[in-house]
Order: C-alpha cells, then sequence, then structure tokens
C-alpha cells in the first residue's frame, strides 16, 4: 500500500534519498504570498519528511507527479538533472478541437506578461525559448463540442509553457482558468493537465527509474 501524506496525495516511492508524490488539481506546489496561500504540496510533504525539499513545480491547477530530493545535495543532483534535461516528463490534456496534425513541435519563446501576471505570452525579443513535443492520443466530438486528448513532452520548463504552447495553436486546455474561456472552466471545473510520467536516474543507485499516474479525466 502507498503511505499518503494525506488522503488526496499518495506517495509512490519513498527512500532516504527522494519521494515521488502524485499531486492533486487545485493545491499550490509551494507558498504563495496573499493570505490563505501558505497551505501547499511542498509544506504538506515537509509535515511528515523534514529534509525533503521539492526539485520541481507544477501550476496548482495541474495535477500530477512531482519530484521531492531529501537534503542539500540529493537537492543538488536532481536539480542538475532537470537543468541538463535528463529527466524526462510526460503530460496528458485534452484540449478544444481537433489538432490538424498527429504530432509536431511548438519551439515558441515565452517571457512573463507584465501587464497581467502571472499570464505568459510569446515574445520574440524579451522570451526565453520553449519547446513542446505533442502527439495526439485520440480525437472526439465535432463543432463547438470537438476535443483532442494529448501526449505532452516539455523539453524545456517554463511558466505555463504547454498551456500557452497550445493556446497559441489554437487549442486551449479545457478548464484553462488563464488561456481558455470563461466557460470552459465553469464547465469542467478543472484544467484538465496532469503529469503523467517522470523518469530519471537514481541520484545514489544510479537505476534507472519510472513512476505513471494515470489521468483523472
Amino acid at each position: 500500500m502507498r503511505p499518503e501524506i494525506h488522503p488526496s496525495i499518495p506517495a509512490l516511492h519513498v527512500d532516504e534519498c527522494l519521494l515521488v508524490v502524485d499531486k492533486p488539481a487545485g493545491l499550490l506546489s509551494v507558498p504563495a504570498g496573499g493570505e490563505g496561500r501558505q497551505d501547499c504540496l511542498a509544506a504538506r510533504i515537509q509535515a511528515r519528511w523534514a529534509d525533503a525539499r521539492i526539485v520541481h513545480r507544477l501550476d496548482a491547477a495541474t495535477s500530477g507527479l512531482v519530484l521531492f530530493a531529501r537534503g542539500a545535495e540529493m537537492l543538488r543532483r536532481m536539480s542538475l538533472a532537470f537543468e541538463q534535461r535528463i529527466v524526462g516528463k510526460q503530460y496528458v490534456a485534452v484540449v478544444h478541437g481537433h489538432l490538424a496534425q498527429d504530432d509536431g513541435e511548438i519551439d515558441l519563446p515565452l517571457a512573463e506578461d507584465a501587464d497581467n501576471r502571472p499570464r505568459q505570452i510569446v515574445d520574440a525579443l524579451r522570451g526565453r525559448r520553449a519547446l513542446t513535443r505533442y502527439r495526439v492520443l485520440d480525437r472526439q466530438g465535432a463543432g463547438a463540442d470537438a476535443c483532442s486528448r494529448l501526449e505532452l513532452k516539455p523539453v524545456t520548463g517554463r511558466a505555463h509553457q504547454l498551456r500557452v504552447h497550445l493556446l497559441c495553436l489554437g487549442h486551449p486546455i479545457f478548464g484553462d482558468p488563464l488561456y481558455a474561456p470563461p466557460e470552459s472552466a465553469a464547465r469542467f471545473g478543472r484544467m484538465h493537465l496532469h503529469a503523467a510520467r517522470i523518469a530519471f536516474m537514481h541520484p545514489h543507485t544510479r537505476v534507472p527509474m519510472v513512476f505513471d499516474s494515470p489521468a483523472p479525466f
């Protein structure tokens, strides 16, 4: 049986070096400014494992797998693995409309929208390179009800990268509170974006590790 930090947060793996947990949608990864925004995944994990340090983040509206390192040295090693892009991440999303191609790449630089924080925008002058690979898993419906289920592999890890890239293709994610039409969020309740797989080399044993979490939508 998987250990649980909280009834809604199963831990897929726990050892002396790291943890892999499954974050629910609607929970911050780390504390944010403002009243009532201190409850977060990192705080809940550290309440049980005081040496746990979050290695990467998911947007509050995104669910799925998050990696924690235990102690400063393991955090350094896993952070370096992310910087070197040797950690594999795979997401599942459901978007509005039917994509024209079965697979492809989105290579558009992203920067913060200074007038509409925390939104991000494509900015050829100020933006940092952002690259996403996608594959269509399924297409359903027609007209206003048309949708596509996608497998997404972010090569880079920019803020809101998957969300903005799909918007730029003309296919915003179901329920996205920032980038989809307002009626989408009202209709679907949550954003249909889930971190479904993470793969990396264990920082101590050097054994390849892969963890999967089925999309809850």
